[in-house]
């Protein structure tokens, strides 16, 4: 995955998050979990790394933003 730079976090409540999972339907599930509370820059696919077990994610939270409960 790409180095996360200052301007993915240039504010208080702005987050990144890294989902390691097993598979493809895993990831997208926890991060529909996370975009039901919060205004989530979404992604649309997984990436793999050769040699290594699983799927990873990258999603960004903007947790000044709820949007649910």
């Amino acid at each position: 995955m790409k180095q996360i730079t200052d301007a993915h976090v240039t504010a208080p409540g702005l987050v990144v998050v890294d989902i390691a999972a097993a598979d493809d339907e895993t990831a997208f599930v926890f991060q529909e979990v996370l975009s039901a509370r919060w205004a989530t820059a979404t992604a649309d696919r997984t990436t793999r790394t050769p040699g290594e077990p699983g799927v990873r994610l990258r999603c960004f939270l903007d947790l000044r933003q709820e949007t649910g409960a």
